[in-house]
């Protein structure tokens, strides 16, 4: 990255570098430190922002975050924490309430003239719900009382037969009666609102 100075290479390595700058504060240390990885740091900034300029911005912003924050930290991998250190500039860079885009609140968008909560299939719905409670109502005792035990309290032949008495076979029977009742209800009442 041509547009920071450019420091010819230390055969050090980032720990002693780290060490050397946290001993005596030289800038220099640091500047070589992070040169080795500007390229990282400016592709980081380059993915979130898709912005060199604003990028070339966050790379020396960066930098100046390190000449305090590494005071501070103890730092075992330089690359790794530098990676996220970066990434997190640029996280909060995004967040903050300069950059957030707002619009104005428009009301006509948020309610429209049509009454979607009545459309055809929910009118259709809910008269299929009443069609089934009135045929529910017009099954033998025995068959209503299985049907609702099974469809609406979901309880199992075995619970359905200890709880009315019934034989588990003759529970089975009032069930698939009391089905095939409903359908045939259901659609000659649906013929009957048809025509």
């Amino acid at each position: 990255m041509a547009f920071l100075k450019n420091i010819s290479p230390v055969s050090s390595t980032d720990k002693e570098l780290l060490v050397a700058f946290k001993s005596n504060g030289d800038i220099n240390q640091l500047s070589t430190l992070y040169q080795r990885y500007m390229d990282l740091v400016f592709g980081v900034c380059l993915k979130y922002f898709k912005d060199a300029e604003k990028s070339k911005d966050a790379v020396m912003d960066i930098f100046n975050e390190l000449n305090t924050k590494l005071r501070v930290h103890d730092v075992d991998n330089f690359k790794s924490w530098l990676h996220v250190l970066a990434r997190n500039h640029c996280l909060m860079q995004l967040r903050s309430p300069r950059n957030l885009k707002t619009t104005e609140f428009n009301p006509v968008l948020m309610q429209s003239d049509q009454n979607t909560h009545l459309n055809g299939e929910a009118l259709e719905r809910e008269e299929n719900f009443k069609r089934l409670e009135q045929c529910i109502d017009t099954l033998p005792g025995e068959q209503k009382q299985s049907v609702v035990l099974f469809y609406l309290e979901k309880k199992c032949y075995n619970e359905i037969a200890e709880i009315t008495g019934f034989d588990w076979n003759k529970v089975r029977s009032y069930i698939q009666n009391g089905k095939r009742n409903l359908r045939i209800c259901m659609e000659e009442n649906k013929s009957d609102t048809d025509s």
